[in-house]
């Protein structure tokens, strides 16, 4: 039910890994599953705790591959519903206890405390004042192994993968404080610090605790989406009664009731009449949508108007929405550019920041030895790289968030920075620019032929074929389709040829199915075998409601648009004209497509291409970004960087925006990070700032970061999508 088959043989499964929390814990993750044998790929992502893992079942089980990240320390769950909302009430559960017991231990060490250091001041006999110190030590230890531990199993993570990272600095400077206490302690000497190793970790237990809550908002919509998956499912049975059963009990051909308001457990094809259910998972539009007898119902939308019974027809990962959750977390899990430099730059920067720790001891040694501790101590808890390793992760695991909430899904990593720095869109026709409900509105036979048999033989030529034209002709020819139908090949941007019943058809344009004897202007698509043509066709098809807009809108931010079509210049001109495009190409091939990119990137221009079919996937394997919608050809999917779930291509002018402030979020980030470093390591150095301040300092500072990512919402972008209510009640469902 969780694993999903690739058509080469491999499997895909992505879990939830309890207790993956930073970078070295994803290197370490990475590296035992790459060194299995059999493992093709791997991907972590920090923020949502997932690891996805593509494997060769033939080569290496499952269970070896869990068992390896299990060894590690790390607890990996199926991703699903309950394990979700288990894993998020335990992690914030165990948050909160830790902090608790920091925050009674530092009320208690800093009680104690102020009776020393009034004793100082008036004067204390050293048996008191030994005795507080005891009691001191006595209240800070849970906080130090209990409060603490997280810190220091960070921190020998990110040793045993010789990656240092924030949790270093911070259990070193913990470890530091309390043994050096601990000898004064035990010694009589004149300084003990447990107030301010107390305050110390109930500072960044507190901190961390906001800045689990913000990573879990942001890692909400793709855990909100799993969650429409429901638990149960009423099954008819063989007698006509109906029976509760698990959904993983579910199997293809079961007939289903979906009562109204319910959510639809599996894909199908609806049985009953008719019915309304709310898709706005898919559309990113409220209103619910009529579907008859016959018609497909995805899992995971509401049946508003009901009941309803399906024909299950495909269920665990090859569903819909587990296709969507699927591609809405390995933008996720892969590292853009800019996450990876900032990574191996905090692993640097904790390197310097050692290093500037033992010069500034080194340095007070000489000038005034009883400072150097409590010195070196503030330099390492100020400077800690919490800011800095968060600038980039917290600004796009936001980004993504509020991109798959409106439908947009980003596939690859660096699609985000791509996006924004787009300045030259060209965009299909057929199907992307045009709406997909193309309408068959003329057929002129020969007269050797009836207009029911060309009808037929057309649509057993484009069998399979997503293209709308395709989609049409099916339509209107019914299930009345040839028998033997083999050899079929299609010429991307001209059309496809087959044999059927032993007979060899063509079907596209004049000039491909009359093998250069007819116009390549001509607008009919022609139906003809090796002695001519047998008959043509007539479509009607109409421009997105929102494409006129769209554009002019991307036109109003600088970016170039045109119409790159393989269809007829006739056609691609009424087309232009209607949503004012200047610049257009018709009868293009997907071989003069790429030719026109690269005339674009010789000219300086950073290309997007916008596209639905298989005769778009060449241009967007090669363009600099490459937006797919969700109703189109799989193949065209595969080779894009972002697509548009909802089929809107205003989506793509609020989803340009959101990145070009995902960017400016990101530069502020990492600026706000260097230039706190840069102000306070000097000041603690000098010792103006004593270690409580800077624990202060350094919470706040990595709060800051968390909360400036939050401002990467949809009000950046122009509102002009409808919301999608159930989504939007599933993420206020999830524990805060």
């Amino acid at each position: 039910m969780y694993v999903h088959r690739h058509s080469d043989g491999a499997a895909e499964v992505s879990v939830l890994v309890e207790g993956l929390r930073c970078t070295a814990c994803s290197w370490l993750i990475e590296h035992a599953m790459a060194s299995l044998t059999g493992v093709r790929e791997v991907g972590v992502n920090v923020v949502g705790k997932r690891v996805r893992v593509v494997w060769e079942p033939q080569r290496v089980a499952l269970s070896a591959i869990l068992g390896a990240v299990a060894r590690l320390g790390y607890q990996p769950h199926p991703l699903e519903r309950t394990a979700l909302d288990d894993v998020t009430t335990r992690e914030q559960r165990d948050a909160l206890k830790r902090l608790g017991v920091a925050g009674m231990g530092m009320m208690q060490a800093m009680m104690f405390a102020i009776v020393l250091y009034a004793g100082a001041l008036e004067g204390i006999d050293n048996p008191t004042r030994d005795f507080f110190r005891w009691i001191g030590l006595i209240v800070t230890i849970p906080v130090v192994f209990y409060a603490a531990l997280p810190f220091f199993a960070g921190a020998r993570r990110e040793w045993h993968a010789r990656r240092p990272g924030m949790d270093t600095p911070i259990a070193l400077a913990l470890a530091l404080v309390f043994l050096a206490s601990v000898i004064e302690t035990i010694r009589g000497g004149a300084q003990v610090y447990f107030d301010s190793a107390s305050m110390f970790v109930f500072l960044l237990l507190g901190g961390r605790y906001l800045e689990m809550r913000a990573r879990h908002r942001a890692a909400n919509v793709v855990d909100a989406l799993a969650r429409l998956q429901p638990a149960i499912a009423q099954r008819r049975d063989a007698s006509g009664a109906i029976e509760n059963v698990g959904v993983h009990e579910l199997r293809a051909g079961d007939r289903v009731v979906v009562s109204d308001g319910a959510t639809v457990p599996a894909d199908g094809s609806l049985i009953s009449p008719a019915c309304r259910v709310d898709e706005s998972l898919l559309s990113g539009e409220s209103k619910p949508v009529l579907r008859r007898r016959g018609e497909r119902l995805i899992a995971g939308s509401i049946v508003t108007s009901g009941p309803a019974e399906l024909n299950v027809e495909r269920l665990g990962t090859e569903t819909v929405l587990s296709a969507i959750v699927r591609l809405a977390g390995q933008a996720q899990q892969q590292r853009p550019r800019w996450a990876t430099y900032g990574e191996r730059a905090a692993g640097y920067f904790v390197i310097a920041l050692l290093c500037a720790a033992a010069a500034t001891a080194l340095g007070w040694s000489y000038v005034d030895a009883s400072r150097a501790f409590s010195a070196t101590l503030a330099v390492l808890v100020v400077a800690c790289p919490c800011a800095f390793a968060l600038s980039v992760p917290a600004a796009l695991a936001r980004a993504l968030a509020v991109l798959a909430r409106r439908g947009v899904l980003v596939l690859k990593a660096n699609a985000i920075e791509n996006l924004a720095r787009v300045d030259h869109f060209a965009f299909d026709k057929t199907g992307t620019l045009t709406s997909r409900a193309v309408e068959l509105v003329a057929v002129t036979p020969m007269a050797t032929h009836s207009a029911a048999d060309c009808l037929a033989l057309a649509a057993a030529l484009e069998t399979g074929n997503t293209h709308p034209l395709a989609q049409a002709l099916r339509a209107a020819a019914g299930t009345s389709l040839p028998a033997d139908i083999v050899d079929l090949h299609s010429v991307a941007g001209a059309g496809i040829e087959g044999k059927i019943n032993g007979k060899r058809y063509r079907l596209g344009s004049a000039s491909f199915a009359l093998d250069g004897r007819a116009s390549s202007d001509s607008d009919d698509i022609v139906l003809a075998d090796a002695s001519g043509m047998l008959a043509s066709f007539v479509f009607r098809e109409q421009v997105r409601a929102e494409a006129a807009s769209a554009l002019a809108a991307l036109r109003m931010q600088g970016v170039e648009v045109e119409i790159l079509s393989g269809d007829s210049v006739c056609r691609v001109a009424q087309v232009a004209k209607q949503l004012g495009v200047e610049t257009v190409r018709a009868r293009v091939s997907p071989a003069h497509k790429l030719d026109r990119l690269r005339q674009l990137r010789a000219r300086g221009k950073f290309v997007g291409v916008v596209g639905d079919g298989i005769n778009d996937a060449p241009a967007l394997a090669g363009a600099d970004l490459a937006v797919a919608l969700g109703s189109g050809a799989d193949l065209a999917q595969s080779n894009a960087d972002i697509v548009l779930a909802n089929d809107r291509l205003d989506a793509l002018v609020d989803a340009r925006v959101i990145a070009t402030r995902t960017l400016r979020i990101m530069r502020q980030n990492i600026v706000w990070a260097l230039l706190y470093n840069a102000a306070t390591i000097p000041l603690a150095a000098t010792g103006w700032i004593p270690p409580w301040l800077a624990a202060i300092g350094m919470s706040l500072s990595s709060l800051a970061v968390v909360l400036n990512s939050l401002r990467i919402n949809i009000s950046a972008a122009n509102r002009n999508l409808t919301p999608r209510p159930h989504v939007d009640n599933a993420l206020a469902a999830v524990p805060a």
